[in-house]
């Protein structure tokens, strides 16, 4: 059976591949199978994935909100947009988790320019920039070209030392994020130019997919209890996790919830921060 990507490549239907998916949302295998069953049997030739994904979510929906909402991950990154400002301020909760000191939206002067910075970090004595690409459209991806605009800006940056974390630091290290995909060249100039790269699928076993299962980091707009509206109040309250609910349950007050759909969004965080 031939199925249509986002891409718009033509790929045979890949029920393994499916069934991935299903089990990092946390449910069991009985409804793991009996989903992938009802999808099996609903396909037909040249169905869109999205249609697929669409579906499964739904289903996944009906066993738990918790599950449709690990499902709705890479969705829920393209909703930090549409700039990107929220990418940017989740990538920084992510290196926070991992024992970096974060900062957002910086103008640093380098030998010859000032630049904005999306990130800056720091771990072990080590200052470090972070680049964000953000995409909204799934099939988009990072070419060669951003890394290397990106290795020229790092080049002038580290020319001169800079005060941001209490002293006089050169900025030792660069990274590019992207919600998305690198292309093979973008990945190949990094690797030889000594940057940093990481995407929905890069590098492999520790990339944007994977790194929300380690403490749990998914962003508040993986919720399904919520609207898009409710969503993007949160956003503006600088609430960028869904843990981060648990602690600022007012929040949710203050953008007009009612007391019982509060219960029910609380409900489904407590449930979506059980790391599977």
């Amino acid at each position: 059976m031939k199925i249509i990507k986002h891409s718009g490549d033509i790929v045979d239907f890949d029920p393994e591949k499916l069934r991935k998916s299903l089990m990092k949302s946390g449910a069991d295998d009985l409804v793991v199978e009996d989903i992938l069953h009802k999808i099996s049997s609903e396909i037909y030739e040249g169905i869109s994935t999205k249609k697929i994904y669409k579906r499964a979510f739904a289903l996944l929906k009906k066993e738990a909100n918790s599950h449709a909402a690990r499902y709705n991950l890479r969705s829920a990154l393209q909703s930090l947009g549409p700039a990107g400002f929220f990418f940017e301020k989740y990538i920084a909760r992510l290196f926070d988790a991992e024992g970096y000191q974060t900062v957002t939206n910086l103008i640093l002067p380098g030998k010859c320019v000032s630049h904005e910075i999306d990130v800056l970090i720091k771990k072990d004595n080590e200052l470090e920039m972070i680049e964000c690409k953000f995409h909204s459209a799934r099939e988009n991806k990072s070419d060669v070209k951003v890394p290397l605009y990106v290795f020229s800006r790092f080049n002038d940056l580290r020319e001169r030392k800079q005060i941001v974390f209490s002293k006089n630091e050169i900025i030792s290290k660069c990274w590019i994020v992207t919600n998305n995909r690198f292309t093979s060249d973008a990945i190949v100039f990094a690797k030889c130019s000594g940057m940093n790269l990481l995407s929905w699928d890069y590098p492999k076993g520790n990339n944007l997919k994977t790194k929300n299962d380690i403490d749990c980091l998914y962003p508040v707009t993986c919720l399904t209890t919520l609207s898009l509206v409710e969503k993007d109040k949160l956003l503006i309250l600088d609430v960028i996790l869904a843990k981060e609910l648990i602690n600022n349950s007012d929040k949710l007050e203050k953008i007009g919830l009612s007391s019982n759909r509060i219960k029910n969004v609380l409900k489904e965080v407590r449930e979506l921060v059980r790391c599977i």
